[in-house]
């Protein structure tokens, strides 16, 4: 993790646990330093040094916000301001975000911890923090005018609260949320179970990422606040494939992935190789008798999905969403589909106009993805990424999920692309091809079988056709 030396997390030593303790008014003063993120790759998750213990999520592009325990409380330091967050090698976007990312960091947390968030506002307008899905008292549910006044530019407010059950959940504004949503704020909550729960399984490794949209235009690096629909950029905490970083597990793993969605559309996301369960949801840990195995979970808008399988089967098995557009960068809602058109001839005549014309779409759009053609400074290619047998032809929503037997435990490190054994890959056939029988009746049609058809009128007495 990049930490900024001048603004270091301040650790106050081991925990009580006097849970509910108060802090004076005077003792707020001294504000936990706030730790700042700069790099983009997935951080290792976050053993807890202090308070009570708990097995730790690992965000995808991502980290965890470190704490101190102050009197049994556990104090956060949450900085709302401007960033530039890289979205791929080569696109960079500026956002607005927390503690230099976006998304803001995860706050992981255990069941009945006494929490203590700071706000800081450095943003050119007010601000909030509304803690989705959390059971609290209404003055700190974070909304603006209706449940706290407005954290103007320059000020700092104090949520605190106990969380009260265990789950999946988010934080994000209630304060022009049309703009500062679409700028990229917003953030992962995690609330661990204390202790054995009956719905809550124990995984070897647990990862969570948020899905969020923008409308960047090509060229650009500013979001467009107002769209409502047309969004060009699909992303996953930010990053858009090749940009994703993969989910490396060791082989039967028993894994966990929370995904939330804080974009204008629904996602259906979708695993290859593998079946899972949805245990649970923003409303927490889902009935047993309620789950059934799926291999594609639709996760609406404000919602959050907890998938859990056993990673038993090795290979490189693709996650997406199926949404094919939302696979996609920089996507172009104007072009008109040319598959089918006859360029022979034209193209030579526009090149004498436009010498910079290249012939495409007419048999597909997957010659994109292979193409070097011109594009603007700071636009990601429209389908882009590289695999051992070629282009991927993916973008947006898209990352691998990577099993491997001699991966060690507690190691995420990417172990590169799989080595498939002999015999498993699909290849080109060179021999000859079967008759199809059709084609056997048309050559020859006393080999064809009559077929005779008897249809009975509605109403018709039986026997009569």
């Amino acid at each position: 993790m990049s930490i900024d030396p001048s603004r270091r997390q301040f650790v106050a030593g081991a925990a009580t646990a006097v849970v509910g303790a108060t802090v004076a008014r005077s003792a707020l003063a001294a504000l936990p330093e706030p730790v700042i993120q700069t790099s983009v790759e997935t951080a290792p998750p976050l053993i807890p040094n202090s308070g009570r213990p708990y097995n730790p999520v690992v965000t995808l592009n991502g980290w965890t916000l470190p704490w101190r325990m102050n009197n049994g409380v556990k104090e956060f330091h949450l900085v709302a301001e401007p960033v530039e967050r890289e979205m791929a090698p080569g696109f960079t976007a500026q956002l607005w975000g927390y503690n230099g990312q976006s998304p803001g960091p995860t706050i992981e947390v255990v069941e009945g911890d006494r929490v203590r968030i700071f706000v800081s506002n450095k943003l050119p307008e007010h601000t909030s923090i509304h803690w989705h899905g959390q059971r609290l008292p209404n003055g700190m549910d974070g909304v603006s005018g209706l449940t706290q006044r407005s954290i103007k530019p320059g000020k700092t407010f104090v949520y605190e609260f106990v969380a009260r059950r265990p789950g999946t959940f988010m934080y994000h504004p209630h304060a022009d949320e049309m703009v500062q949503m679409a700028m990229g704020m917003h953030g992962f909550w995690v609330t661990h179970p204390k202790g054995n729960h009956p719905l809550i399984d124990e995984v070897d490794r647990d990862f969570c990422f948020l899905l969020n949209a923008f409308d960047v235009e090509p060229g650009s690096k500013t979001p467009k606040v107002n769209t409502m629909t047309d969004f060009n950029i699909w992303a996953w905490n930010s990053r858009i494939f090749p940009g994703i970083d993969s989910l490396n597990v060791r082989l039967n793993d028993k894994v966990r992935i929370r995904v939330g969605n804080l974009t204008m559309t629904n996602h259906p996301i979708h695993l290859h190789g593998h079946e899972f369960l949805v245990t649970g949801t923003d409303g927490g840990p889902t009935p047993k008798s309620t789950r059934w195995h799926e291999v594609t979970t639709d996760v609406a808008v404000g919602q959050m999905r907890q998938l859990e399988f056993i990673a038993d089967e090795e290979g490189d098995w693709a996650i997406h969403c199926h949404k094919s557009h939302h696979t996609m960068n920089a996507m172009g809602h104007d072009v008109p589909t040319m598959i089918g058109v006859d360029h022979r001839g034209l193209v030579q005549k526009i090149q004498k106009v436009a010498p910079d014309y290249m012939l495409m779409g007419e048999r597909g759009m997957a010659d994109m993805g292979e193409m070097e053609m011109p594009i603007p400074d700071n636009t990601a290619p429209m389908m882009t990424g590289q695999g051992p047998f070629g282009p991927l032809e993916m973008g947006g929503m898209f990352s691998v999920l990577k099993v491997r037997k001699d991966l060690p435990a507690g190691n995420y490190k990417d172990p590169g692309w799989y080595q498939h054994p002999a015999g498993t890959v699909a290849y080109e056939y060179s021999g000859e091809l079967p008759t199809a029988p059709r084609q056997q009746a048309a050559v020859n049609p006393q080999a064809a079988t009559a077929t005779t058809v008897k249809a009975k009128k509605p109403g018709m007495p039986p026997g009569q056709h």
